[in-house]
């Protein structure tokens, strides 16, 4: 189901429901959405950490020189106060 027709289904619930019910789903959407992110339980993303790792382990990656990362910070952050 593409995400218009799955919006205009949602529309449909929530012009139907009565006031408790739209206050239901208020409060779920909510409390769904001010959930801290639990990066730990995210497979997908514990995978593509566990690779970034192991390609800076094995030398592939050569990642970026902590000097490096500063300068450019200092760099972007004069340029923003400027």
């Amino acid at each position: 189901m593409d995400t218009l027709t799955i919006r205009q289904k949602l529309h449909d619930i929530i012009d139907a429901a009565d006031d408790e019910k739209v206050e239901e789903i208020f409060i779920k959407l909510i409390d769904d959405t001010n959930q801290p992110y639990e990066w730990w339980k995210d497979e997908e993303f514990v995978a593509e950490l566990e690779q970034i790792s192991a390609d800076m382990d094995s030398g592939k990656d050569k990642g970026t020189p902590w000097e490096k990362v500063k300068v450019d910070l200092l760099k972007r952050l004069k340029k923003s106060e400027a």
